[in-house]
């Protein structure tokens, strides 16, 4: 946590672009946690608000495109052969095509709050032939929802940030993130069908 603090503290911007594309194509960076570091970055005047934002959302963008095409093309199949890569996409891909029956095409905008759902539902979306233009709308938008809402948690945590790394570091700040998040996203989503259903 402290050597990854440093690289955004050192790197600013660029890390930021860069460890997101990644972090969203593959599972070793945690995104989650870069986004919440650099809204503390913001908070101690390393970083500026809106810049951060900006790179953040076209880091998260470029990363979900790269999974689409991936999954658009096939390359997926030859890419699991890699022992590593066919563990990850077996566990979490059928995973996701289960969201994806459920959901829809939801499943890309609140799919980056959940963790190991996040690196599959472009994956998916390719897979399945879904036409760019709605796969943009609905992952781009949550896209955008997803970085703000943890770029701001890292801001408004800042002053605290010194009491709360330990917890972060032990996955328990994000899983609670995450679950309240998620129980949003499940209230909203539910609330739009039930006014829906009244129509």
């Amino acid at each position: 946590m402290h050597n990854l603090d440093l690289f955004l503290a050192h790197y600013g911007y660029f890390a930021i672009f860069g460890l997101l594309v990644l972090g969203i194509v593959g599972p070793l960076i945690p995104d989650d946690t870069i986004l919440v570091l650099a809204g503390v970055a913001v908070h101690r005047g390393q970083l500026e608000f809106v810049p951060t934002l900006a790179v953040a959302y076209a880091g998260s963008v470029c990363g979900i495109t790269v999974s689409y095409l991936l999954g658009r093309s096939g390359a997926i199949y030859a890419l699991e052969r890699f022992p590593p890569l066919h563990r990850w996409v077996d566990r979490h891909l059928p995973q996701t095509r289960r969201w994806f029956e459920r959901y829809g095409k939801w499943t890309l905008s609140f799919g980056y709050f959940v963790a190991g759902l996040r690196h599959f539902t472009a994956l998916t979306a390719g897979l399945s032939e879904l036409r760019y233009p709605t796969f943009a709308a609905f992952a781009y938008s949550g896209g955008l929802a997803w970085v703000l809402s943890f770029v701001s948690i890292g801001y408004f945590v800042g002053s605290q940030w010194n009491h709360l790394e330990p917890l972060l570091s032990r996955g328990v700040l994000i899983g609670g993130i995450v679950v309240a998040v998620a129980g949003l996203l499940a209230w909203l989503w539910r609330k739009r069908r039930g006014d829906a259903g009244t129509d």
